[in-house]
């Protein structure tokens, strides 16, 4: 495997998750060495199997993003193990709840909070000093179309999204004179486990109805691939992108052009 990453060091939260493992796999193929994080520690794993089966150099960590000493772990290990941190992808997120505001739980939306918002910031704060003595690198925040609109039914997911948005552009700011970009990738509605968990959350009886009603939203009629997602975050890590700072790219088919 070699490519536009040789020997580069990615670490991604979340990579169990279906964007998570389709980004560790790009990566890999380019030739990236890998720290793929999870919770779960079977799906980060899978993950690595995967990986290393292809002949990627790739290993896996269960780390929970909510807490300061498992991040301060995981970017440890990747300087034990590789010398150096060339990017970090924060891309561990949950959708929470359906319900309206005032039904909303309370302990819902302080875990959807916890995992989406103070993960993204601990994913930063212990990624920093590592990307610093490499001098430079790129963070990859995961947003959504969520941070750039509103929907009735996801206020905790909606506003952690805004806040990804936050305090990426804040980063950016502070870490373009030291060669560390920050960016933020925005999706819409992506196949697999976290938009099929919602279409049930919005409609239990005909799950279909709602997805026959998003692409309608979408100009390109379809959902985006895990793929999709993937392509654009490799390209903000590339030196392709080297002066893009600050941004919230979008991957959503036109869904939000006409806001």
């Amino acid at each position: 495997m070699a490519g536009r990453f040789d020997n580069k060091v990615i670490i991604i939260t979340g990579a169990g998750g279906d964007i998570g493992a389709s980004t560790a796999q790009r990566f890999a193929s380019e030739g990236a060495r890998i720290v793929a994080a999870d919770h779960d520690s079977d799906a980060v794993g899978r993950v690595v199997e995967a990986l290393s089966g292809a002949g990627g150099n790739a290993i896996g960590e269960t780390a929970d993003v909510t807490k300061s000493e498992d991040m301060s772990r995981l970017v440890q290990t990747a300087m034990d193990t590789y010398g150096r941190v060339d990017a970090f992808i924060n891309n561990a997120g949950i959708e929470g709840a359906v319900a309206p505001v005032e039904a909303y739980s309370e302990d819902e939306f302080d875990k959807v909070i916890a995992v989406n918002v103070r993960g993204v910031f601990l994913g930063m704060k212990h990624a920093i000093p590592a990307l610093r003595k490499s001098g430079g690198g790129s963070i990859i925040n995961l947003a959504s179309v969520a941070g750039v609109s509103g929907s009735a039914g996801t206020p905790a997911y909606n506003a952690s999204k805004h806040a990804v948005v936050g305090l990426t552009r804040s980063a950016a700011v502070q870490l373009g004179p030291e060669n560390i970009r920050v960016n933020a990738v925005g999706p819409s509605p992506v196949t697999g486990r976290m938009f099929a968990a919602l279409e049930a959350g919005f409609s239990p009886e005909d799950p279909g109805v709602i997805r026959e009603s998003v692409t309608q939203r979408i100009p390109l009629h379809r959902y985006a691939e895990t793929a999709d997602v993937a392509s654009l975050i490799t390209y903000l890590c590339s030196d392709e992108a080297a002066f893009l700072n600050g941004g919230v790219y979008m991957v959503d088919g036109g869904m939000t052009a006409g806001l």
